[in-house]
């Protein structure tokens, strides 16, 4: 089987786009592990394929898989390149573009500066559909954590979803962390039966964070959407930061927007293009 494919990224979060509706495939899970493979396949943190929409709701479906094979609901800086490739393949004649996830519709907009809006959708912070498994409702939750892992002994996190789980670290310095560790120690936990994508944020002013993630199934990486999404929502619901923010992160800046309440939550960035080829399976 021979596919063609195209090497995408998003401040560094890399993937690799396959279009689903003019060649015809069907991808295993050690297959797409193959693909992820960064020393015998392509690489990618995220494979995204596009596939034709079956009703008039969405424009195409959008689907994602992590470089361990598993499916996942929500990818932000995959959206911006899902949009970007899809109108400059002529897959959709628009510049506003509805695409089916698994977790619902994704609404997005190519600026006329090139960039891409991403409606991420209304965050959630009931444990049930995080989902966590926790027996009751909190601003924060706190976890032991091995001291060859966290010396304090605990961590203390806020956790929400934006179409995927996340939970949310306030740190002072990143540093002082192992990400890799932690994200891992989280992502093994009973508490999240699914998974969870863990961020490390530092606020540098309430217009501004800095932030490291763990993610589920990719590991430490260079930026992500809807992590981003989830800090400055967790920040503003904590009135740590204001409606508007720039999230710095390894690949660069993106900047977010919500208005709180049972707002959506917008994401703006660049996607751009790396290379395109063709593999044989």
């Amino acid at each position: 089987m021979e596919l063609t494919f195209t090497k995408m990224q998003g401040l560094g979060n890399d993937f690799v786009v396959i279009d689903g509706i003019n060649q015809q495939f069907s991808l295993s899970k050690v297959q797409i592990q193959q693909l992820g493979d960064r020393h015998y396949g392509i690489g990618f943190d995220q494979l995204l394929l596009i596939e034709k929409s079956d009703d008039s709701t969405a424009d195409i479906i959008y689907r994602i898989f992590n470089a361990n094979g598993s499916e996942v609901a929500q990818c932000g800086n995959g959206a911006r390149c899902i949009a970007k490739y899809a109108f400059d393949h002529q897959l959709v004649t628009s510049h506003f573009i509805k695409a089916k996830t698994l977790k619902g519709l994704l609404e997005l907009k190519i600026e006329e500066n090139g960039l891409v809006t991403v409606n991420m959708g209304k965050p959630d912070f009931h444990p049930e559909n995080i989902p966590l498994q926790a027996m009751f409702n909190a601003e924060y939750w706190a976890e032991e954590i091995p001291p060859s892992i966290a010396p304090a002994g605990k961590i203390r996190f806020q956790a929400l979803s934006i179409g995927n789980p996340h939970a949310i670290i306030w740190c002072e310095q990143q540093a002082q962390y192992d990400i890799p560790k932690i994200g891992e120690f989280l992502n093994q936990h009973s508490m999240f039966p699914e998974g969870v994508n863990v961020s490390f944020v530092t606020v540098i002013d309430p217009f501004h964070i800095n932030l490291k993630v763990y993610e589920r199934g990719a590991g430490e990486t260079l930026a992500c959407g809807s992590a981003a999404c989830a800090a400055v929502v967790a920040g503003i619901h904590a009135e740590k930061l204001q409606e508007e923010v720039i999230v710095s992160q390894a690949g660069g800046d993106l900047t977010i927007s919500w208005a709180g309440n049972n707002q959506a939550v917008y994401m703006s960035g660049a996607a751009e293009y790396v290379f395109e080829g063709k593999i044989t399976l």
